[in-house]
């Protein structure tokens, strides 16, 4: 065997331990407790039962769980509004401080995003930043009342999951054939009509992944709802953690888990479909 062979074994079997320990095994645990009981907070009794799952049926998980989709389709909508003209203009920009830019827009991975989230507070309060100076210049009489509101959690989701929307869209637009939009040019059309027919279709890739990319994480991160929405924000990724941490009913929590696993897997099979149909599309 050769010692790139030796390499590539190496390589593969320390990543195949590695998910088998840490993301196959935890998932079959996680599987195996949601169909246990729970008898007493926090103790576990092996006793099989499908009860965690038919309690999944309950209005109240349904309409947590309709609210979390809601809040991650607006969500994603609001980072595509925003991310899109952004890497657009980045994508075509020639300029010396582009390399900058870039960097700007990953500059808040070095940070923790729970303290990230915590600094939209200084921006949003009652007597925050954003109110003293709207009332400064004399749009507002009184401090607008955002904290502890859905509009509070829209700001931290978008605020946090907005980079993850701009990057892929910049990697697409970025490869764009100059070619097939100076041919646009060519058989007559003009910037608008250029725009919506050759420029978004073939950043279609960029806008699938990156939505792809903000859509999921927005179900889980529970604790932008936990900090700017107080209780009056209960997604999906606040019930399992309420279920695990407060009133430590493990099955129900992992029952209410692998709901949610299954429903992100549909949405990356929803994915993998339209990049097909958009790859061949392209072809």
């Amino acid at each position: 065997m050769t010692e790139k062979n030796r390499f590539k074994t190496f390589s593969v079997t320390l990543i195949s331990v590695w998910l088998i320990l840490l993301v196959l095994v935890p998932t079959l645990m996680v599987i195996a407790v949601s169909f246990m009981t729970s008898n007493t907070p926090g103790e576990i009794s092996p006793v099989f039962t499908l009860s965690n799952y038919k309690a999944i049926r309950d209005p109240l998980f349904l309409q947590v769980l309709a609210d979390s989709f809601e809040m991650a389709f607006i969500t994603t909508a609001l980072c595509l509004l925003v991310g899109y003209p952004f890497a657009y203009n980045l994508s075509k920009y020639k300029g010396k401080f582009k390399s900058l830019l870039l960097v700007l827009i990953i500059i808040p991975f070095w940070t923790s995003s729970l303290i990230r989230t915590y600094a939209i507070i200084i921006i949003i309060k009652t007597n925050g930043v954003l109110n003293n100076i709207l009332m400064a210049v004399g749009i507002i009489d009184e401090p607008l009342r955002l904290m502890y509101t859905e509009t509070a959690v829209l700001v931290g989701m978008v605020y946090s999951l907005l980079p993850f929307m701009i990057l892929p869209l910049y990697a697409v637009l970025e490869k764009l054939d100059g070619k097939l939009i100076e041919a646009a040019k060519d058989l007559g059309a003009g910037r608008m009509r250029t725009f919506w027919h050759v420029v978004i279709p073939l950043s279609m890739p960029g806008v699938i992944a990156g939505s792809m990319l903000v859509f999921l994480p927005t179900l889980c991160l529970f604790y932008i709802s936990d900090v700017l929405g107080g209780a009056k924000s209960l997604l999906i990724g606040n019930f399992i953690r309420n279920q695990f941490l407060l009133t430590r009913n493990w099955p129900m929590g992992a029952a209410a888990s692998m709901i949610l696993t299954v429903l992100m897997f549909i949405v990356i099979y929803i994915y993998y479909r339209s990049t097909k149909k958009t790859g061949r599309e392209a072809i």
